[in-house]
């Protein structure tokens, strides 16, 4: 292969890969878009620009915000297949005034955010006397609602003292009730009289399914208790690793029955808010003709109903058409006000008499929970024109189509095919040079190696961590350096107690949000005083490699 050919596969690969080279992005984002005033509130930051090393100019958020907490993460995000690297910035941030906020556009380089909209409500202070180091806080969003509609229920965590990740909340399960949880639980920060409070955040959607009075059960969040915070104003005697209870406070709520305004022949439906939308793939307001098909694309949303109870809507047969439809595909997702339903469903209709034809309106009732009254999702009536198919020419006669076209035309279809078709062939053959370049530099014999470090390595790193002092790099050191062993952690500080009570120091240090003097050498010695240690390391560097290696 001479020097031209490859300089002419190198050129034509470089502009395929500029070809799919895109646009860098800069977006913001926020965990929630209301909250009480105290309480923080987390931005995101992302960006794919891999050009530029710069961080965001956070000048702007200075006048209405409160930096409390930054962290940068670098990670991959698969698009379109493709990997690309992603850089984060997570601000945790503390509103300085209540209202509607807006977080302005921040600049990164010459990329810029979009603007968010925040409504900061205002908070009302508990009395100190109620203030407990733990306690929950539950909120229902009304005090009655219809049957199969829906009520919001907030549980708040609320904990002075830190916790261990080890926190668990009871299920809510309930009678007679359909429950969905809106998303995961939420983390954040509020200062409560003067006190800075921990808040995890519980949202559950309720859906009775029989009218009456139901009561919602109270539910135990339980932790273990990783220290006490000396800045903190509460006083609380609980010692560290203490595992702690705390109880929510039992909520009424009275379910009413269908309205009797309500049709009797149609799907009861209570919702906040029912839209009703369609798309054609065919432009009816221009003529179609007999025997072709218009497809319709129905979208039903609805706030604050679950998809399960969303009606597939099928239109009529006429004797001027027919109508074929596809199964329905449903969805949802979570947001601050409960469930967001919706459903997309594809009709076909097919035209057989010429005419001027009318499809039929569509005209879904639903009950409206938030001004509690009856209303109508509608569709207009929708007019087509259908205008008889011409008959086939004779065959004898010349083809309209082939004496329409222009020569222009014809070369211009042509040379389009041979583009494509010449770059086809132009990867393939790029692919077969690379594969043969490397079949042609690859040893006819390859070695199998070893995948990932040796336990003498791990051991090695896990010494030269604890005797660093460092119990983050420890941490991760040990767990490399357990899992190359048959027995656990928790099973070597079983049958060891100086191991047990050096673990239990590096939780302490690692947990404890105070500043700790923590020493890794009893740590490491109660490591070397394990039997096996030594043993499992040495068999794996006198390990012969394989007879038949893969």
């Amino acid at each position: 292969m001479n020097r031209a050919k490859i300089t002419f596969y190198i050129s034509c690969l470089l502009l395929l890969c500029l070809s799919s080279v895109q646009a860098a992005t800069f977006t913001a984002t926020v965990d929630r878009s209301q909250l009480n005033a105290g309480e923080s509130i987390e931005l995101i930051l992302e960006s794919d620009d891999t050009t530029q090393f710069l961080a965001p100019d956070l000048t702007p958020l200075t006048p209405f915000f409160e930096l409390l907490a930054s962290q940068q993460i670098n990670r991959f995000s698969s698009i379109a297949g493709e990997q690309r690297p992603i850089t984060q910035w997570r601000l945790t941030l503390l509103p300085k005034q209540t209202g509607f906020v807006i977080i302005p556009p921040l600049a990164l380089g010459e990329l810029q955010s979009a603007p968010i909209n925040l409504y900061i409500k205002e908070f009302k202070q508990q009395p100190t006397a109620k203030l407990e180091p733990v306690y929950i806080d539950t909120q229902l969003d009304q005090e009655w609602v219809y049957v199969q509609a829906q009520a919001v229920l907030t549980l708040r965590i609320y904990h002075a003292i830190p916790l261990f990740a080890d926190s668990n909340l009871t299920p809510l399960l309930l009678d007679n009730a359909r429950v969905e949880p809106l998303g995961k639980p939420r983390t954040f920060e509020q200062h409560i009289n003067g006190v800075r409070h921990g808040v995890i955040e519980v949202s559950y959607a309720i859906f009775p399914q029989q009218s009456g009075l139901i009561e919602i059960p109270e539910q135990t969040f339980s932790a273990t208790l990783a220290g006490h915070d000396p800045h903190s104003l509460t006083p609380f005697q609980a010692r560290p690793g203490q595992r702690i209870e705390v109880k929510s406070a039992r909520i009424p709520l009275q379910v009413k029955a269908i309205p009797s305004s309500y049709p009797a022949d149609a799907l009861w439906l209570p919702a906040k808010h029912i839209s009703l939308e369609q798309r054609w793939t065919a432009n009816l307001d221009a003529p179609i003709s007999t025997g072709s098909a218009a497809t319709r694309l129905l979208t039903l949303r609805a706030e604050g109903l679950p998809s399960s109870q969303l009606p597939t809507l099928v239109p009529h047969n006429s004797s001027a058409y027919k109508v074929y439809v596809d199964k329905p595909s449903f969805s949802h997702q979570y947001t601050e006000q409960g469930l967001l339903s919706s459903s997309e469903e594809r009709q076909a209709f097919v035209f057989e008499v010429a005419g001027q034809h009318n499809l039929d309106a569509v005209q879904l009732p639903w009950w409206n929970t938030s001004t509690d009254q009856l209303e109508y999702a509608k569709l207009a009536e929708q007019p087509v024109l259908v205008t008889a198919q011409p008959l086939k020419p004779p065959s004898n006669e010349p083809r309209p189509s082939d004496t329409d076209l222009t020569p222009s035309l014809l070369d211009i279809h042509q040379l389009r095919f041979w583009h494509a078709l010449s770059v086809f062939f132009i990867i393939l053959n790029l692919l077969a040079f690379t594969l043969w370049w490397r079949a042609r530099h690859q040893p006819a014999v390859v070695v199998a190696s070893s995948n990932g470090p040796s336990p003498r390595n791990l051991q090695d790193d896990l010494k030269r961590a604890c005797l660093s002092n460092d119990p983050n790099s420890t941490r991760q050191a040990l767990d490399a350096w357990a899992r190359q062993h048959p027995e656990s952690l928790v099973d070597m500080a079983a049958r060891d107690s100086t191991l047990s009570n050096a673990l239990d120091a590096l939780n302490s240090a690692l947990y404890s949000e105070s500043d700790s003097d923590w020493q890794g050498q009893a740590l490491w010695q109660a490591i070397q005083q394990l039997s096996f240690g030594e043993q499992l390391s040495n068999v794996s560097e006198n390990q012969l490699p394989p007879l038949y290696p893969p």
